[in-house]
């Protein structure tokens, strides 16, 4: 972005969004751009708020999950990386790219003028610390929303997330969350049986990620550049900052946390955790650890053991174990089997989830069936806030406290490009809990 760009950039506080939002979904209202769908024939007009890798692969399988489907505007705050986006979809996808140079937008309020736009649906794959004002900006305005998780980075944020998914419903509107996981084929499956007893109760469960830093990816943006501000330099390195990313067992392992919740068929009522960083050092990989556990409890006091890392050149290992009173179930990203006194092993098909949850939406959207998610991946999102917030400040803390009593608001003083302090590396009995 060149300086007259970034001098052009609104200054916008978290409430900014969220006002600008809602003066921007008012008139959307009055204006009745809504429309029905024929089932299954007529054209839906997505956009994307988020122009990064995420974006353009979100953005292709959704142009790709059924026909129909055509791309017709673009935000990012950052005019390169739109402009790598527009180039790479519409090398893959030809026509079903429509968005002109007057569609496409930059700057901290890209995401109202996106809105603002003729859209059905848009794409939100900005860093999660915008994900609750983007959301919230695009239900008022009266847009369906595939949304990438995890949903915030905060319990102040999960709480807009759910009051705008309550909204979304109130207006018939769907949401769609990235947690592909459940519409994994083999999970799918595995999942019904063990809602069905076929393990009989549950008594523990554990969850393991272990390796996989992102050092390959780091390596692009290590170097700061001349005239990146605080800002810029933290934005382009969101993944290492926990305001942006909310660290990696919220921004990654919500995946593998959110099948501990789906399996439980609950949301866990406390926890302890525990964590560090090792393999990260120097201001480059910010201020989030690389390792952490913790101990969830969910109700009946049934305890599972979380364990997670993001460090390279370690034995890599990803998979979920629940352990029932008739038998136990192993899942990881292929696989799900039960021994015990109903054994099984799922070898059907494996139809791609990442296209499976765009098509499930473009159905719902002609169709008028109520699909939103948003509740759901709200939750997911709390967990691995919750375990982070314990491991960060050595403190055991319940669910309903850190929902409805949190004040932990990550957001910057100003969304403006500027000096920025980097808050320093969480220190457990030091940092505060919130």
């Amino acid at each position: 972005m060149d300086n007259k760009a970034k001098k052009e950039t609104q200054d916008l506080s978290r409430r900014d969004f969220l006002r600008t939002s809602a003066a921007l979904g008012a008139a959307t209202f009055a204006s009745g751009t809504s429309r029905m769908f024929a089932a299954g024939s007529d054209k839906i007009r997505i956009a994307v708020i988020g122009c990064g890798g995420r974006g353009t692969y979100d953005t292709t399988n959704c142009l790709n999950c059924a026909e129909n489907v055509e791309l017709v505007a673009m935000g990012d705050l950052f005019a390169e990386r739109l402009e790598r986006c527009r180039k790479q979809l519409t090398e893959k996808l030809g026509e079903k790219v429509k968005v002109t140079n007057e569609t496409c937008f930059t700057g901290w309020d890209a995401h109202t003028k996106v809105l603002a736009c003729d859209v059905d649906l848009v794409i939100l794959t900005e860093p999660p610390q915008f994900r609750p004002s983007h959301l919230r900006a695009a239900v008022e305005a009266g847009k369906h929303v595939f949304m990438e998780k995890p949903a915030a980075v905060d319990p102040v944020g999960v709480r807009s997330v759910i009051e705008s998914s309550q909204l979304a419903d109130r207006k018939n509107l769907t949401i769609v969350a990235g947690t592909q996981s459940r519409r994994m084929a083999h999970l799918v499956e595995g999942m019904k049986k063990i809602h069905n007893g076929d393990i009989g109760e549950i008594i523990s469960g554990q969850c393991v990620r272990l390796g996989g830093g992102m050092l390959t990816w780091s390596e692009q943006t290590k170097q700061r550049q001349p005239g990146w501000s605080d800002m810029e330099w933290q934005l382009r390195r969101w993944l290492f900052l926990t305001w942006l990313s909310g660290d990696f067992i919220v921004e990654m392992h919500i995946h593998n946390l959110d099948v501990m919740n789906w399996a439980m068929g609950a949301h866990p009522v406390q926890c302890i955790g525990m964590g560090g960083r090792q393999a990260r050092t120097g201001p480059e990989y910010g201020n989030c650890y690389d390792h952490l556990a913790v101990e969830y409890e969910y109700p009946d006091g049934v305890r599972v053991e979380y364990m997670g890392s993001e460090i390279d050149k370690v034995t890599y290992r990803q998979d979920n174990r629940v352990v029932g009173t008739k038998g136990k179930a192993y899942t990881d990203s292929g696989n799900l089997i039960i021994e015990g006194a109903r054994p099984f092993k799922y070898d059907g098909p494996s139809p791609s989830p990442v296209i499976k949850q765009h098509a499930d939406q473009i159905a719902a959207i002609r169709e008028g069936k109520r699909l939103n998610e948003g509740k759901r991946v709200a939750e997911s999102t709390l967990t691995s806030i919750m375990g982070r917030m314990s491991a960060y400040t050595g403190r055991a803390l319940k669910w309903d406290w850190a929902m409805n009593a949190s004040k932990l608001d990550l957001s910057p003083p100003k969304y403006e490009f500027g000096d920025l302090e980097m808050r320093p590396v969480a220190i457990p009995g030091k940092t505060q809990l919130i």
